[in-house]
């Protein structure tokens, strides 16, 4: 099973972080490249199960369902409902953690797929997606 991992580290409290990004139903609140979501059936956004679509021009072009929302850990996890590539069970999770100096935001996945896909998902979640999300935070916090 293939893993994913993309990090920063940034030199501010977790708890401010964590501020900007534990919305399930936020991501674009804070990530330039991710188009707006709502809750599928007005769902509580940090109540496993619920179900957060992305939409663009009208359309549903993503669902995502929320694993596991922990306020206090810092961490949501999520499975990806609507694969655009031919990879099984892409489960996502994003945390922050303590640092001496800070924190490091962790963004990572796991997923059923061959070595051939590999390359595809590390361009195009990690480095498309996460990484882009990740600089968007330290371009927001880094400096504080």
């Amino acid at each position: 099973m293939p893993t994913l991992l993309r990090t920063t580290t940034l030199p501010v409290e977790p708890d401010q972080i964590w501020s900007v990004i534990k919305g399930f139903d936020e991501l674009a609140s804070w990530h330039p490249r991710v188009p707006p979501s709502e809750m599928e059936e007005s769902a509580d956004p940090t109540t496993p199960g619920a179900v957060r679509r992305f939409i663009v021009d009208g359309n549903v072009v993503a669902r995502e369902e929320l694993i596991e929302h922990d306020n206090s850990g810092r961490t949501y996890s999520y499975e990806v409902l609507d694969q655009p590539l031919p990879v099984k069970n892409y489960i996502a999770r994003i945390e922050v953690v303590p640092t001496p100096d800070g924190c490091e935001v962790r963004w990572t996945a796991t997923y059923d797929g061959g070595d051939e896909i590999v390359p595809v998902v590390e361009n195009a979640f990690g480095d498309n997606v996460y990484l882009v999300g990740l600089d968007a935070l330290r371009d927001r916090f880094d400096g504080r």
